[in-house]
């Protein structure tokens, strides 16, 4: 009991609606702030004041300052997951596909500064990466559209009988817990890449000890990495809820869906991209069969005891 008041008070801490509200003040202000700065570094870069590697693409563009305040934004789009873990397992994923949806539109602007305007637009890879990114950012907006909707449209649960209930209090209590220890860990692996990736750019010689394919997957290819072993857990844990077949292959898609995002990270061009509308594009399917389970209870329900003119040879 001592435990569970200590998860309590710490979810009211740091997990309330209150600290929501202060949390997203907060993160607007630092943005804002971030981008400024961001901002000031070009002109010195550009002024000869700072000097910076000729492959440093994030100041060599005013226009490249906007992936500063973006990433601020992705950062309380990762705080609004945890924040709606407890409270729903559709807007809990629907929150993943935004956060990877603005990963695509943040390095859009990154290399939006750096484009080449030639006639050879489709042999040059930057450009090529641009269009990918373009294209799948509208096609990601859509669906993220479409699935927030189906999970509006998800029939309601019943869950008059009373072990029922209690279960249900339990899960919610179990998931609020979960949530409660993402936080510490998502900013203690946030600040360890960040100082990591700070002195392999500073001193790119040195050899960090955490190597980074791009400044895009730096702390998001961890985490989706957690996220699926928090989507493991919860497809376990909501066993004592319920074992409908629906249900579970709901929540078993979302862990592929999560998984194929994860999978992203390790890959560049066409694929990435791919892999990514694909996760979307799956979960949405598996959302869309499984509120046709839903709307229908009666007709799949294998608990109901069998009418004797039921019975079948063979």
């Amino acid at each position: 009991m001592v435990i569970a008041s200590l998860f309590d008070r710490a979810y009211e801490v740091l997990l309330s609606p209150r600290v929501r509200e202060r949390a997203e003040k907060s993160i607007l202000v630092i943005a804002i702030f971030g981008f400024l700065v961001h901002l000031l570094l070009i002109v010195l870069a550009d002024f000869g004041v700072l000097s910076v590697g000729a492959d440093s693409k994030l100041l060599s563009n005013p226009i490249v300052a906007t992936y500063t305040p973006f990433s601020f934004i992705i950062v309380y789009e990762v705080y609004m997951l945890v924040y709606y873990l407890p409270r729903s397992i559709t807007t809990y994923i629907s929150k993943q596909y935004e956060i990877i949806t603005l990963i695509i539109i943040r390095r859009v602007f990154k290399d939006l500064g750096n484009l080449e305007i030639t006639s050879n637009w489709f042999d040059i890879s930057g450009d090529l990466q641009f269009t990918y990114d373009l294209i799948a950012s509208l096609v990601l907006f859509y669906l993220l559209y479409l699935f927030v909707l189906k999970g509006k449209q998800s029939a309601p649960e019943n869950h008059e009988d009373r072990p029922q209930l209690a279960n249900l209090a339990r899960f919610i209590r179990f998931k609020k817990g979960l949530s409660v220890l993402l936080i510490p860990i998502l900013f203690g692996l946030a600040t360890y890449t960040f100082v990591t990736w700070s002195l392999g750019t500073i001193t790119p010689n040195s050899g960090t000890p955490l190597p980074f394919k791009n400044i895009n997957s730096i702390f998001f290819d961890q985490f989706f990495t957690i996220l699926i072993v928090v989507d493991v857990i919860l497809l376990l844990f909501s066993f004592f809820l319920t074992k409908q077949f629906h249900k579970v292959m709901r929540n078993s898609g979302f862990i592929v869906s999560t998984i194929l995002i994860r999978l992203s990270f390790s890959t560049e061009g066409l694929v990435n991209v791919v892999l990514i509308v694909s996760s979307v594009l799956f979960g949405l399917l598996v959302l869309s069969i499984h509120n046709l389970y839903q709307g229908k209870p009666k007709l799949f329900d294998t608990d109901e005891e069998i009418a004797p003119t039921e019975h079948r040879l063979g």
